[in-house]
């Protein structure tokens, strides 16, 4: 089509774009300041569950699991650190390989925008028929007494600790605040949990968050909810962290205080509000095609703040490149599944039970609990899932599910979602016998009241 791309990020959403651009046949030039691969593959998604993996790993090991099989564990942390490298270098390799099988063009430096679809690189300039920023996002900082002591991590200080901590206090409940604290306490960590909303993981169905906190708080990690921290002084060997829970003063001790309160848009510095880009508290405006206030200039991923997930980043990035080579008129939402990798896992996609009774939408609900499913029995997992759907026609609102492999299973409920699909058909789908999925099929039957095993 002889146009010419400029791509701003190698994140997820900045070499999918790249790489679906240079297959439409645009010239494609992707400008990243970092490491390729962005957050997600370097100190976000793909570090994270490595040592997710392990520490769930060596914490079956440890307490001998697997009923008759007797173990001895013992954790060599640098060697998870270099395995989590071989990862991650691994993955950033390929992209690099993919861009340049597709003959994409990398810049390395910070690009700024310029009036005229031009972006400065370094010392040179290069101009466009579409932008595409994909710069993503930044750890959240708050500003707080004691911010800049010695033992305050931001997730990517707590991913390169070259010696685990004896104590760790989490200011964060969301996502990232409970799989550090599934990591950390699997390891034998003592791990505390801050969080300012009612509730752990605030975002996510409000009976899998709850049944989630159970199993941390039995696994030892301590939990303080609707609480916020004041402040952070320095102890002899230990941080004092200092909390507020309904006006009343509190005081931990850790070794460390990871700070996990969510990210921010990764947009300062480029030039957007001189251009007059239209914005909210840093986030980029954009259409349904993620097209910003100026034609030609699209935003995908975490910079717009939609849905910082690296998977939406994906499809958005693809979606936008498809608009810009004049494909695709119409803008399609496709429901996204969302995935927390703790013990047992979390996945869900569409509305949660809260947002259902908010919307004020008549609905039915089906449960089924893991423990009358065979697999997870064997795995000696528990768990939950749940369906919401429309009461009238049966059409799915929200899947959520606690339990063993749940981010595996969570596509089939999102397929059936974005064809409209409803209970009946989550029904008529076969499911494989033993298998922790047969749960999805057994909690549709229940919303129409003939669960079999429940």
């Amino acid at each position: 089509m002889g146009k010419k791309i400029i791509i701003v990020g190698g994140g997820p959403a900045g070499y999918v774009s790249a790489i679906r651009g240079a297959q439409l046949g645009a010239e494609v030039h992707l400008i990243e300041k970092s490491s390729l691969g962005g957050t997600c593959l370097n100190v976000g998604c793909i570090p994270t569950k490595v040592l997710l993996h392990a520490s769930d790993f060596y914490h079956k090991a440890r307490t001998a699991a697997v009923p008759g099989v007797n173990t001895t564990a013992e954790l060599d942390w640098p060697a998870v650190l270099a395995h989590k490298e071989q990862v991650v270098n691994r993955l950033t390799g390929g992209v690099s390989w993919l861009l340049e099988k597709a003959k994409v063009q990398v810049h390395s430096g910070f690009a700024r925008v310029l009036p005229g679809l031009r972006v400065q690189v370094g010392g040179d300039t290069l101009s466009a028929d579409a932008i595409i920023l994909a710069t993503g996002s930044a750890n959240t900082a708050i500003p707080f007494h004691g911010s800049d002591l010695e033992g305050i991590l931001d997730s990517t200080a707590a991913l390169a600790l070259r010696e685990l901590p004896k104590s760790v206090a989490i200011i964060g409940g969301g996502v990232i605040g409970v799989e550090f604290a599934t990591l950390f306490t699997q390891l034998g960590v003592e791990t505390t949990v801050v969080e300012m909303q009612p509730e752990v993981l605030p975002t996510v169905d409000g009976e899998i968050a709850a049944l989630l906190r159970q199993k941390l708080t039995g696994d030892g990690v301590r939990i303080y909810t609707s609480a916020s921290l004041t402040g952070v002084e320095k102890g002899e060997g230990k941080l004092s962290v200092q909390l507020d829970q309904g006006g009343q003063g509190l005081s931990i001790q850790a070794e460390k205080v990871l700070v996990a309160v969510g990210r921010r848009p990764n947009t300062a510095g480029m030039g957007l509000e001189e251009l007059g880009v239209a914005m909210d508290r840093g986030a980029i405006l954009v259409d349904a095609h993620y097209q910003t206030s100026i034609a030609g200039l699209y935003a995908v991923g975490d910079c717009n703040a939609k849905l910082m997930l690296a998977h939406a980043a994906m499809e958005q990035g693809l979606a936008a490149i498809g608009h810009s080579m004049g494909l695709h008129a119409e803008g399609r939402q496709s429901p996204i599944p969302s995935c927390v990798y703790t013990s047992p896992e979390i996945a869900s996609v569409g509305l949660t039970e809260e947002q259902v009774k908010e919307k004020g939408l008549p609905y039915t609900t089906g449960r089924f609990p893991l423990g009358g499913n065979g697999k997870a029995i064997i795995e000696g997992e528990d768990g939950l899932i749940k369906i919401l759907t429309d009461k009238e026609y049966g059409e799915i609102l929200g899947v959520h599910m606690i339990g063993p492999k749940v981010t595996e299973m969570i596509a089939e409920a999102a397929l059936c979602m974005d064809m409209e699909g409803t209970v009946d058909d989550l029904i008529h789908a076969v499911h494989a016998h033993p298998t922790v999925s047969e749960a999805l099929g057994e909690a549709a039957m229940a919303v129409l009241g003939k669960g079999i095993h429940s």
